[in-house]
């Protein structure tokens, strides 16, 4: 195993880590393979899976396959809006 693959096991290890232990509207951002890249959804966990995850984004519902998980951590509630300037 070289070096960043021994990185890359342990960042997934901690993100299935997070996942797991993250509680049904914890506010997340998961990183997963998608395609030849990856692809991240920033949202609110509303389901959870032995397979799988379902992130909440500003586009609607995202599902994220364990498997397919590189990254995950929480993120602190969205700013609130600025009123407008007078």
């Amino acid at each position: 195993m070289t070096a960043s693959g021994g990185q890359d096991a342990i960042a997934r290890a901690h993100a299935l880590g997070v996942l797991a232990a993250a509680a049904v509207g914890d506010r997340l951002v998961v990183r997963a393979h998608h395609g030849s890249g990856a692809r991240d959804a920033l949202g609110v966990l509303v389901a959870r899976t032995d397979d799988a995850v379902t992130i909440d984004t500003r586009r609607g519902p995202v599902d994220v396959a364990l498997a397919d998980v590189v990254a995950a951590k929480p993120v602190p509630p969205p700013p609130v809006p600025r009123r407008p300037a007078r």
